[in-house]
């Protein structure tokens, strides 16, 4: 089967012709979920190695979990601390510790030169509050570690979502029932 002179020329032409320049291209607005974890720091790591640009304005989006529980039949009620701590005492001592953690979780944006924000917002439920911030904040793309909350958030956010699997160390396990012992 043999391709027309003139479709050949087009095919040429198509195949010169000049990719967008980084100029026109628009600026993505990427959030990497984090949580102050070992995975999480590597899914930070790994986006800034793999997937993101200079240009991008990246977020990460931490979702602090929250102390009370709510209802609409009792309002608010404080969980009570460990060992006679006030909630005010937790919830100070936890803001401390995300804000250091977070300063060492964006050390690969710093070394990529890729700017970024730390936004942080409180909620009971993870899965459902990142779903609802990428999608308020009109972000392009997730980028979070494989688990149960990445289930949910290929399911149900508004734009692609990328898994970040954690390299974990190969462990050989020998089944006894397994066919290659034979």
């Amino acid at each position: 089967m043999s391709i027309g002179a003139s479709r050949l020329r087009k095919l040429v032409n198509w195949c010169a012709m000049p990719m967008r320049s980084k100029k026109r291209r628009k600026a993505r607005k990427i959030a990497i979920a984090v949580d102050l974890s070992d995975r999480s720091a590597y899914a930070v790591k790994w986006a800034a190695d793999h997937y993101l640009r200079p240009t991008d304005a990246v977020v990460l989006l931490h979702v602090q979990p929250t102390s009370v529980f709510y209802g609409a039949d009792w309002g608010c009620v404080d969980s009570p601390g460990t060992d006679g701590e006030t909630p005010r005492k937790m919830k100070d001592d936890f803001h401390a510790l995300t804000v250091s953690e977070a300063g060492g979780l964006a050390r690969p944006l710093v070394d990529a030169k890729v700017p970024y924000k730390i936004h942080s917002v409180k909620d009971r439920d993870r899965k459902e509050r990142l779903c609802l911030e990428v999608e308020r904040l009109g972000l392009d793309a997730l980028i979070i570690e494989n688990g149960s909350v990445s289930d949910y958030c290929i399911r149900h956010c508004v734009c692609p979502v990328v898994v970040v699997r954690h390299p974990r160390v190969q462990m050989a396990v020998a089944l006894p029932w397994s066919p290659l012992q034979r």
